[in-house]
């Protein structure tokens, strides 16, 4: 299992609140069947994991 450095995940975002936000509609999304916008070595990665590292990526923003 990789660890998701969370301090960076935060930065990407600028608070917690937006980041929990952000993740959860993604892997809301990735659940009813969105493609996943990175290449995960994992199969059974969990879309909760996915999304976090398509956050890290810059792949997902959050909009206000």
């Amino acid at each position: 299992m990789v660890e998701i450095p969370l301090e960076e995940l935060i930065k990407k975002t600028d608070s917690l609140f937006k980041l929990v936000n952000l993740a959860s509609r993604r892997a809301l999304q990735l659940n009813e069947g969105a493609k996943p916008l990175i290449e995960d070595d994992n199969p059974q990665a969990k879309f909760a994991n996915i999304a976090l590292k398509e956050i890290l990526a810059g792949k997902v923003i959050f909009k206000q």
